[in-house]
């Protein structure tokens, strides 16, 4: 599987999987409400529900590790520190200011802002990793997929009023590109795939906590509620496992600019599934842009084999 996903191809290909997996989220989550019959102020049963699936998705991640190591895997010492900081950051930080921010402000305000994380990235990396400097290519390569994002949106109105509600989710943003970096550091010399597990079941353990805490409550008398709640741990555990090897091998930036796709293939899977009105020009025109983008960022420098000079 290394040798695998060393390859720039499969990593590319790999990457894309991911943002997919995370894409069926969108209508997925959408779905999980309407079947759980969770209100839309109800942000205590929205984080109970994103801790089981976070925690349920760890659980599956270490069933497998268990089996594919043939004997049960534990956290050193030295590990308990970084993944735990992980779990904290990338799983229950984001979340809880994703769940706090969506109440006070539109949908589009949220996806403009969630693009954000690959500019901060790919920003930050050339802080905290000497082999993935900043180009004229990758800061091209993001402004033309934030265009996407942008091109996607288009035809909404931006809400100018909602500054307490962008600011929880521009925090969400914020988590989720110093996990993809906090993820790339502890990775260094740990199995990503162990890391993944107890990180989801961590942060998972948090949501669920605060969510049972803020009166949260869930019903699991439809066995479609389940199905949904285990797609969507399934998808957390192959994307973010996958995503934290892809992070181990290769460049930050490199990586977290597919991110981009998130949001097309989310809409364009809303628009499958709930027959939403999304096949549009301006699909095409994001799908475009980002994939110009994405193609730019990577075409800034080679996936490396080995990743030296980290600091």
């Amino acid at each position: 599987m290394k040798k695998y996903l060393k390859n720039r191809i499969i990593a590319c290909v790999s990457a894309v999987f991911c943002t997919l997996l995370w894409g069926t989220a969108f209508p997925f989550i959408k779905l999980g409400y309407q079947s759980f019959e969770i209100a839309e102020n109800d942000i205590g049963a929205k984080l109970l529900f994103a801790g089981l699936r976070f925690f349920a998705a760890g659980i599956m991640v270490y069933i497998f590790s268990t089996f594919a190591e043939k004997g049960f895997v534990g956290l050193k010492k030295s590990d308990v520190v970084p993944v735990t900081a992980l779990g904290l950051v990338q799983t229950a930080a984001q979340y809880i200011f994703t769940y706090i921010g969506i109440g006070f402000t539109s949908g589009k305000n949220t996806s403009v802002i969630t693009a954000c994380a690959a500019f901060l990235t790919v920003l930050f990396a050339a802080v905290f990793f000497k082999n993935d400097r900043l180009t004229l290519m990758k800061i091209l390569g993001c402004v033309l997929g934030f265009m996407g994002v942008l091109a996607i949106n288009w035809g909404g109105n931006i809400s100018l009023d909602t500054g307490f509600g962008d600011f929880m989710i521009f925090l969400s943003t914020v988590s989720a590109a110093a996990g993809n970096l906090i993820a790339k550091k502890a990775s260094v010399g740990r199995n990503p795939v162990q890391i993944t597990a107890f990180q989801l079941m961590i942060g998972g353990l948090v949501l669920t906590a605060i969510g049972i805490f803020c009166g949260g409550k869930l019903s699991f008398g439809k066995l479609q509620s389940v199905l949904i709640l285990l797609w969507l741990a399934f998808v957390s555990a192959a994307a973010f496992s996958i995503w934290t090897a892809l992070l181990k091998y290769h460049p930050a930036s490199m990586i977290t600019v597919f991110n981009l796709l998130v949001p097309v293939f989310g809409t364009v899977l809303s628009g499958v599934m709930l027959g939403e009105n999304v096949f549009r020009a301006e699909t095409l025109v994001s799908l475009l842009l980002i994939s110009v983008g994405i193609a730019a960022v990577n075409l800034s420098g080679c996936f490396k084999s080995k990743n030296k000079g980290e600091r």
